[in-house]
């Protein structure tokens, strides 16, 4: 089996860099590896930095971005996804749940989001900070905030911290729900009145 890196928003490379240098270590691991990137100048800068056999630059935007075409014409126990990002936080969200369409062909996913999202998405019931994003990917996914990463690490500093937590797909025979447009939209209701 040859299993493929995908990297979202990988912009000046500070994560791709890394993953060149590591996916020795990932046996198995097709080259090249797959950056999804929105912004035309940083795209271009990206092809200019590594050779074409290392990366392949798709000028997308990772909501609308088709996950699945990576892996087209591959047997479905045949590859799978490995995806790594350091998630536009305005897009996190929709994101994640896009993600979900995929999940069964990914490996485990690894992100970089903004400190409360992260504590949305590992949240235990009961907590003030659990919620819709909490029942919808602890259903689907087996999830840890592996450690958080402070403004004073990025140049210009954001104004929050970031987490990264990993995401690894649970097994399709441990998903108990059959109707999943139900189960979201019930979801998607409970939480949208949370005091009542």
């Amino acid at each position: 089996r040859s299993d493929l890196l995908s990297g979202i928003a990988p912009g000046l490379a500070a994560f791709a860099e890394p993953l060149f240098v590591a996916r020795a270590a990932l046996p198995g691991l097709a080259h090249p590896l797959h950056a999804i990137e929105l912004d035309r100048y940083l795209a271009a800068r990206l092809r200019k930095s590594f050779d074409a056999s290392a990366i392949v630059v798709h000028e997308a935007d990772a909501l609308a971005f088709d996950f699945g075409s990576l892996l087209a014409g591959r047997a479905p126990d045949g590859a799978r996804l490995r995806i790594v990002g350091n998630l536009p936080y305005n897009i996190s969200s929709p994101l994640l749940f896009t993600l979900h369409a995929i999940a069964e062909r990914v490996i485990e996913q690894h992100f970089m989001l903004q400190e409360g999202v992260g504590a949305g998405m590992v949240a235990a019931p009961g907590t003030s900070d659990f919620g819709r994003l909490s029942v919808m990917l602890q259903v689907r996914y087996d999830m840890e905030s592996l450690f958080d990463v402070p403004p004073e690490a990025f140049d210009p500093p954001p104004k929050v911290t970031s987490a990264i937590v990993r995401m690894i797909p649970l097994p399709q025979s441990s998903l108990k729900i059959e109707d999943k447009s139900l189960f979201a939209r019930i979801v998607r209701m409970a939480f949208s009145q949370r005091r009542k």
